[in-house]
């Protein structure tokens, strides 16, 4: 399978729902949960990130569930916040860590656009795949903020050196240099392809190794959840009352430059 074909066909000869932003499908131990709001490019809206939180809680408790990939319709994978319903920065560090929390392994299935909040559920899940054709930006410097709360999941994933320059630059970057940067597992012409030998083994090892190894893994991020989510969520409110940020959130829904550009 190619493309988005996985993510539709992962529901075949399997249960799967269809109705909201969020669709889910299970087959031979895998949920895959797609994001389906593509009109708006997937934007972290409310609704959106309350669904997705709904259905990864109903994947934990569930023991047919061996592991979840995340993946999306349409060409974006997310392209952050939605900057016209926005879901409150403290639903979404609880969604992060949901994800980082999770007693299975998230792997990313991404076939597209990933942009500022987008990457922040790319750096929590535990495996990232790409297409070669798949590129990512922080673009929260380009409208006035910077990428507080994503921080939290993104930064211990990215060789320092690629954190400054993408951060700062707010430039697109495709997804060979986000895998040199440490952001995906893997990267190829069938994103399928890779996917299907990692789940194949992710089904081979046992639920409990799965969940006490991912424990080891995520031990260090959740400790900065509790140290740092706090203060993140609250920088974050702080830049978006600022002039610049009105301005360039203002140029970002009209298509133009903000008025710092020269």
């Amino acid at each position: 399978m190619t493309g988005q074909s996985a993510a539709q066909g992962a529901g075949e000869g399997s249960a799967g729902s269809g109705a909201g932003l969020v669709r889910s499908a299970h087959e031979r131990g895998i949920t895959t949960l797609t994001l389906d709001s593509p009109e708006n490019r997937n934007a972290l809206s409310a609704r959106l990130v309350g669904e997705l939180a709904d259905a990864l809680a109903r994947c934990a408790q569930d023991p047919r569930v061996r592991a979840v990939v995340l993946t999306h319709s349409g060409t974006t994978f997310s392209a952050g916040a939605d900057l016209k319903r926005p879901a409150n920065p403290y639903t979404f560090v609880a969604l992060m860590r949901q994800i980082v929390e999770l007693p299975k392994p998230v792997v990313a299935r991404v076939a597209g656009r990933v942009r500022a909040g987008g990457i922040g559920l790319v750096g929590a899940c535990d495996m990232a795949v790409a297409d070669r054709a798949s590129d990512f930006a922080f673009t929260e410097v380009r409208i006035g903020v910077a990428p507080a709360v994503i921080s939290l999941t993104v930064l211990p994933r990215l060789d320092p050196r690629a954190a400054s320059r993408y951060y700062l630059t707010g430039e697109e970057f495709d997804a060979s240099a986000a895998q040199a940067a440490g952001l995906l597992t893997a990267v190829a012409e069938d994103v399928d392809e890779v996917l299907g030998g990692l789940l194949d083994g992710l089904r081979r090892a046992s639920p409990h190794g799965l969940a006490e190894a991912k424990k080891l893994l995520t031990a260090d991020v959740l400790e900065a959840f509790d140290r740092h989510a706090e203060d993140l969520v609250q920088r974050s409110a702080s830049y978006f009352i600022r002039p610049e940020a009105r301005e360039g959130v203002a140029a970002f829904l009209e298509h133009r430059d903000p008025a710092w550009v020269r």
